[in-house]
C-alpha cells in the first residue's frame, strides 16, 4: 500500500517539477498510526514563486487536499484546473492580483477553507455556495462592494467571515443565518447598518465592525442578544448611543468604542471599565421598563390624554346646559379639532363617568 501511495507521490513531485520548474510537494499522514495509515493527504506548495499563469498540469489533481498558490502574480484561475480539485479541503490564493474567482469553485464539495484576501475581487461568484464544507473564508483586502445576498442559507457549517478591508456598505441579511459562525470581521469598510436580527448567531464569539468611520453611526437593538459574545469591537465610528440591550451580554469580555462620540453611556462612565457600563446601559433598560409600565396604567392613561389638569372650559360648557356631550363624558373645545379636558367635576353624579372600567371597558367603542 505504502509503496503505491509513494509511487503517486513521486508522479505528483516529477510532474509538477516539471509543469512548474517546482520543488515542493509533500504528502501527510491522516492517521497517527504509522504501521496502517488510512489514507494520505497531498500538499502542493506553489507559493511565492512569481507565476502568472498556470499550465494545465498532467498530475492527477484529485489527489490534492491543500493547495497553496498564495504570493503569486497570477490574474486568473483556469476553470478546468479547479474543477479538478475535487477532494482539497485548503485553498489559498492570497496575495495575486485576482480580479475573479472561477465559477467552478462551487464544485469543491469538501473544501473547509478558503484564503482569497489580497487581491482586486470585487464580488464573489454565487457558486460559492455550493461549498458546504466551507468552515473559513477570508476575503481581506479586496475590493468588494457586495456579498452575494443567500450566502447565509447555504454555508451552513461557516465559523470565521473574515471581510474587513473592502467596500462594504452592508452585509447580507442571510447573515444572521450563519449559526456556526464563531468570528465576523467587517472592519475597515463602508458599512452603514448590520442585519436586524443577529440574535440568531447563537455561537457567534467575536464581531469587529471597527473603522466604518462616518458610515455606522448606529447599531440593531439585537446585537445584545448574542448570547456567546465575548469581544466587541465597534470603535473609529458614529455611534453616539449604545443598545441598552449590551448591558444583557453576560460573556461579554471586552468592549472598544473609543473614537465614537458617545452620549450614551456618557464617557464617565465608559472610563470606569466594561463593568460600569454593563450596569449603566442595564439600568436604563430597566428604567425604561418602568416607565413603560406606568404609561399603561389607567391613571396614567388619563393623564396622558388630557383628562385630568386640563382648563376649566369644559365646566363652562356645562354650567351652560350641554347635556347630550357631558354624557358622553367629552366637552368640545371651542377649536373644532380637539377636546379640553373635564376639570373640577367631582359630584358623585360624574365620577363614575370615569371610572377605569367604564373607560377602558373591550363594549365601549
Amino acid at each position: 500500500m505504502m509503496n503505491v501511495q509513494q509511487q503517486q507521490q513521486d508522479g505528483i513531485t516529477s510532474s509538477t517539477r516539471k509543469d512548474y520548474g517546482m520543488r515542493r510537494t509533500r504528502s501527510l499522514p491522516t492517521s497517527s498510526r504509522e504501521e496502517k495509515p488510512q489514507s494520505v493527504d497531498f500538499v502542493l506548495d506553489l507559493s511565492g514563486m512569481s507565476l502568472d499563469s498556470l499550465p494545465n498540469p498532467s498530475i492527477n489533481l484529485a489527489l490534492i487536499s491543500k493547495l497553496d498558490l498564495s504570493n503569486n502574480n497570477l490574474q486568473s484561475i483556469p476553470e478546468s484546473l479547479t474543477a479538478r480539485l475535487l477532494n482539497v479541503t485548503v485553498l489559498d490564493v492570497h496575495s495575486n492580483q485576482l480580479t475573479t474567482l472561477p465559477n467552478s469553485i462551487g464544485c469543491l464539495s469538501k473544501l473547509k477553507i478558503l484564503n482569497v484576501s489580497g487581491n482586486h475581487l470585487r464580488s464573489l461568484p454565487t457558486t460559492i455556495e455550493n461549498c458546504r464544507s466551507l468552515e473559513e473564508l477570508n476575503a481581506n483586502f479586496n475590493m468588494l462592494t457586495k456579498v452575494t445576498d443567500t450566502i447565509g442559507f447555504e454555508l451552513i457549517n461557516l465559523k470565521k467571515l473574515s471581510l474587513n478591508s473592502n467596500k462594504l456598505a452592508f452585509l447580507p441579511s442571510s447573515t444572521s443565518h450563519l449559526t456556526n459562525l464563531r468570528i465576523l470581521d467587517a472592519r475597515l469598510n463602508c458599512l452603514r447598518s448590520l442585519p436586524d436580527d443577529l440574535e440568531n448567531l447563537i455561537n457567534l464569539q467575536v464581531l469587529n465592525v471597527s473603522q466604518n468611520f462616518q458610515y455606522l453611526t448606529t447599531l440593531p437593538y439585537s446585537i445584545g442578544l448574542l448570547i456567546s459574545l465575548v469581544e466587541l469591537d465597534i470603535s473609529y465610528n458614529t455611534i453616539s448611543t449604545l443598545p441598552d440591550s449590551i448591558g444583557c451580554l453576560k460573556k461579554l469580555q471586552k468592549l472598544s468604542v473609543e473614537g465614537n462620540p458617545l452620549a450614551s453611556p456618557p464617557m464617565d462612565v465608559v472610563e470606569q471599565g466594561l463593568q460600569r457600563v454593563k450596569e449603566y446601559l442595564s439600568d436604563q433598560m430597566n428604567g425604561a421598563h418602568m416607565k413603560s409600565l406606568r404609561k399603561k396604567t389607567w391613571m396614567g392613561r388619563l393623564k396622558k390624554y388630557g383628562t385630568f389638569g386640563g382648563s376649566s372650559r369644559g365646566l363652562d360648557r356645562v354650567n351652560q346646559g350641554d347635556q347630550g356631550l357631558e354624557r358622553q363624558g367629552f366637552i368640545m373645545n371651542p377649536n373644532p379639532t380637539g377636546y379640553s379636558s373635564i376639570q373640577a367635576i367631582a359630584s358623585p353624579r360624574y365620577l363614575s363617568m370615569f371610572s377605569p372600567r367604564r373607560l377602558f371597558s373591550p363594549k365601549r367603542c
